[in-house]
């Protein structure tokens, strides 16, 4: 049995890995930034279910959601970095991310969540890590990440904040290997969410069984890579 911290549990992608890790027996700490109001999340209530506050953009937060964590367990052995942003995606979302209409506010506020927040619950969680079987962190980037890949121009925050994630992640990776941690980043495809849209080319369910399938079969020399979430490797 694995315990499992999954961040931005409450809804999408990370909805669909919280039922599947319960569904396989695990243990799971869904982390979310309001749990009373997650009702999807707690539809799923079992006893190996614990919903964890936490708001990636506060650190007295981050902090709190370790303890929370540590008041249920002495270690983890999957931490992934699923919370993220993505502004101007869905249609009750104004803000823009194309040229003419780019603000340093909501600049600061893509990175924050998508890129710092993530390196500041991996440090936060590390100890719990460390003593955990076979650990690892998983946390989902983008092809839109990808320097390689980039070949348009929006979404210019959305874009920049996943290659920052890349290097805090990769520089994070040569870092726990000596503690016999796994770091990857996984590029989970274009999702059926609210996030990906309804005309995205894969439905959550599928994303999540091949991010745990991947998760699962982790060697020490994957460490640091960059994925999809079929375990192909992305450009950096």
């Amino acid at each position: 049995m694995r315990r499992v911290l999954i961040t931005g549990a409450n809804r999408g992608l990370g909805l669909e890995l919280t039922r599947q890790y319960l569904e396989r027996g695990d243990t799971v700490y869904a982390a979310c930034r309001n749990p009373d109001a997650a009702t999807d999340l707690k539809a799923l209530g079992t006893t190996r279910l614990h919903l964890i506050q936490l708001d990636l953009t506060s650190e007295d937060s981050i902090a709190q959601a370790q303890k929370a964590v540590r008041r249920h367990t002495a270690a983890l052995d999957i931490l992934i970095n699923n919370a993220g942003i993505f502004p101007g995606a869905g249609p009750e979302d104004p803000a823009k991310q194309n040229l003419g209409n780019l603000t340093s506010d909501n600049a600061l506020t893509v990175f924050k969540v998508n890129a710092v927040g993530p390196m500041l619950v991996a440090q936060a969680f590390l100890e719990l890590l460390k003593a955990g079987n076979k650990p690892r962190i998983i946390s989902l980037s983008s092809g839109q990440g990808s320097l390689t890949w980039k070949a348009s121009g929006e979404p210019y925050h959305y874009s920049a904040s996943k290659a920052a994630l890349n290097m805090y992640m990769r520089a994070l990776a040569a870092e726990v290997g000596t503690y016999g941690l796994i770091s990857v980043l996984v590029d989970p495809g274009w999702i059926r969410t609210g996030m990906g849209g309804s005309n995205a080319a894969i439905p959550a369910a599928d994303s999540a069984k091949g991010i745990i399938r991947l998760t699962d079969q982790l060697h020490a020399e994957e460490n640091g890579s960059f994925v999809t979430w079929q375990g192909q490797p992305v450009p950096w």
